[in-house]
């Protein structure tokens, strides 16, 4: 057992004192007074919240600048069918596993992940171009229908209800410090891919018909991004769930968008905005169960935190007169 199942040092800590305590933890972790080993409970939902909310906030920037944002949100109910197939190539048909016995390998996950972009990517842009119907007809119809099929599949094939109410919604009060290897193996895969293609993404962004000329190809760069959407709402799964993954991809993004004209600064206040929220979120949670004993569901009080930044953000924004045009070479 480590030392957070004994004495959680947050118990009974309002929400200053939550911070005072935290930055008292902090230093101690940074003079080698406590190890990786001894972060409590709280401490653990910030690190992989927060690795989640970055890696959110990455990908959700591009999506927002390139207003695909419905498509996000068909993906982040189609990956329900990625991590049940995942989980069948682990575990197999018909089994029921105890919480927290055995994870599903990262790679199998990667490559679940893999799968259901590009199966959700090609199923639209087939309904789109092939049927003719409309983009946002064709994105419900494919996100309704897969996450049909996730649902049925948990249901009869896992026989497992843990997994199907962790997948829909997340469990953010059962992270143990091991949940932080796939959210900052997904943070790392998607920094490397923005860093090597930064360029590609830009003109891809603002300019996909001159980017042609250039031999880049938009609809690569586009596949590519919806497979790290898939990637990144498999690396948030366990904490947040498939469906509240949505508003930590776009609510820093379009908040971020209030506050700047640069793509560079954007992504950073996306990052910001997604890691503030998850530690004010934590915090909020915290406070609750102290003041009133009422236990909330720690990720769902960071989506609301999420809403109320955005919220502050844009009267403010409105008031001063806040936004410019964008422009993509700062």
């Amino acid at each position: 057992m480590d030392s957070q199942t004994y004495f959680n040092p947050y118990s009974g800590q309002t929400f200053f004192g939550f911070f005072l305590q935290l930055i008292f933890r902090l230093w101690a972790f940074v003079t080698g007074e406590i190890s990786l080993h001894n972060l409590t409970a709280d401490e653990v939902q910030i690190l992989v919240l927060a690795g989640v909310a970055a890696s959110s906030a990455l990908v959700g920037t591009f999506l927002v600048l390139r207003k695909m944002t419905m498509l996000a949100n068909s993906l982040s109910h189609t990956i329900l069918v990625g991590i049940v197939l995942a989980f069948l190539w682990t575990y197999g048909i018909g089994v029921e596993v105890p919480p927290h016995t055995q994870q599903i390998g990262i790679h199998v996950l990667l490559i679940a992940s893999l799968i259901m972009g590009l199966v959700t990517a090609f199923l639209t842009e087939l309904l789109t171009k092939g049927a003719r119907l409309q983009e946002d007809a064709s994105t419900g119809i494919v996100f309704t229908s897969l996450f049909a099929v996730g649902i049925i599949a948990v249901t009869l094939l896992t026989r497992n209800a843990h997994i199907g109410t962790e997948a829909v919604m997340g469990n953010v009060d059962a992270l143990q410090l091991s949940d932080c290897k796939l959210v900052y193996v997904v943070l790392a895969i998607n920094i490397l891919i923005f860093v090597l293609f930064f360029k590609e993404f830009v003109i891809t962004t603002f300019g996909p018909g001159l980017s042609k000329s250039f031999g880049i190809y938009p609809a690569f760069f586009s596949y590519l991004l919806m497979t790290q959407v898939s990637l990144t709402s498999i690396g948030a799964f366990r904490a947040v769930g498939v469906l509240m993954v949505l508003a930590f991809i776009t609510g820093p993004a379009l908040t971020a968008r209030l506050l700047t004209g640069s793509l560079k600064m954007m992504l950073l206040f996306s990052v910001g905005v997604g890691v503030l929220a998850s530690i004010l979120g934590v915090a909020v949670s915290r406070h609750i169960l102290t003041v009133y004993g009422i236990s909330l569901s720690t990720s769902g009080v960071v989506v609301c935190v999420i809403v109320l930044l955005y919220l502050a953000v844009a009267m403010y924004a409105n008031k001063y007169k806040l936004l410019r045009s964008f422009n993509a070479a700062e």
